[in-house]
């Protein structure tokens, strides 16, 4: 197990599938191109292997699987299949929700016990317009779908100024009703953001999103699991939502996630470009892997920020959000 001066290590592992998505959303891309598998993405073969590599030799214990959109990914099935065998605490999957209702089934048979699902706007014709593809009805048919089948589901929203702020508190009506947390997550200066006037016409920060909760809810700050990304609120008798609020309250000196690309590279932090091929890896001996590894895993810790995210031109879906 490795950990750094500030006693950070890593406990989650994010896998991200593909880095393509059937979504072109405003804030991840900034042409309205969707995105494409990247050149040389792992196989399934490829993948099953670094994933059992690197869950043994960082001492994983959560593992989220994310994209691009994995629900589109035909490694998403057998991915499922390798983590049911694998000695794991929590397994998760963020997804966009197109397709949820499809792969119900497949996850119905896995040990997933954890969805998080994108929604920025429960208006149809804003939905288009965020996302700049699918329907907001097959996203809440998914929902319905999951909860059903009494899996544990959160609400991802990216509040945007011009957008969706409208939405911020109807969205967690919705959320409240059905038993499901919310969580806000700020807008993230990565990728087309980066050094783009854009990023501070739309951010919304959390002292805004609580202000604007206010108006119709009472509720009190709960506490936070030591690495937890997001500060939680309780509102009496109705639920929780919580924050992810990477500029407003920086959360690195406890951050314990490690990130998985699709063609295999990994890092140690969203915000730094630095990554480790570990493809390489995947064509020795178990033994020479693991040690090699440890090296590279050492490599990825001394690249995390040790206080605050500063940006980074690196698109957030071609590592695995």
């Amino acid at each position: 197990m490795i950990i750094d001066p500030l006693g950070r290590r890593f406990k989650n592992l994010r896998v991200s599938l593909t880095a393509a998505c059937n979504y072109a959303c405003t804030y991840c891309v900034p042409d309205g191109k969707k995105l494409q598998p990247l050149n040389a993405e792992l196989s399934a073969s490829e993948l099953d292997l670094a994933v059992r590599l690197v869950v043994e030799a960082a001492g994983i214990d959560k593992l989220r699987i994310t994209g691009g959109e994995p629900l589109i990914s035909t490694k998403f099935d057998g991915l499922l299949a390798t983590l049911n065998q694998l000695d794991l605490n929590d397994i998760a999957v963020t997804t966009n929700g197109q397709f949820l209702a499809k792969k119900m089934a497949v996850i119905r048979d896995s040990k997933l016990s954890r969805i998080n699902v994108s929604l920025d706007t429960l208006d149809a014709t804003e939905f288009r317009k965020i996302a700049r593809s699918g329907d907001l009805q097959s996203v809440l048919t998914g929902i319905e779908l999951a909860l059903k089948e009494n899996l544990k589901v959160k609400v991802n929203t990216v509040p945007l100024r011009r957008a969706n702020l409208d939405q911020l508190v109807p969205i967690l009506g919705y959320c409240l009703d059905r038993g499901i947390e919310l969580r806000y997550i700020e807008l993230m200066n990565m990728g087309h953001l980066k050094r783009n006037q854009e990023y501070q016409l739309e951010f919304v920060g959390m002292s805004e999103i609580l202000d604007l909760i206010s108006e119709k809810y009472e509720f009190r700050k709960l506490d936070s699991a030591y690495d937890s990304t997001s500060v939680r609120f309780e509102i009496p008798n109705r639920g929780t939502f919580g924050i992810i609020a990477n500029e407003s309250v920086p959360f690195c000196r406890t951050c314990s996630r490690l990130r998985l690309s699709s063609n295999g590279l990994l890092f140690g932090c969203l915000s730094n470009t630095k990554n480790y091929d570990i493809r390489p890896l995947l064509k020795k001996s178990q033994e020479i892997a693991h040690v090699e590894l440890q090296s590279l895993l050492r490599q990825a810790m001394s690249d995390k920020q040790r206080l605050a995210f500063t940006g980074e031109t690196t698109v957030m879906k071609f590592i695995g959000g």
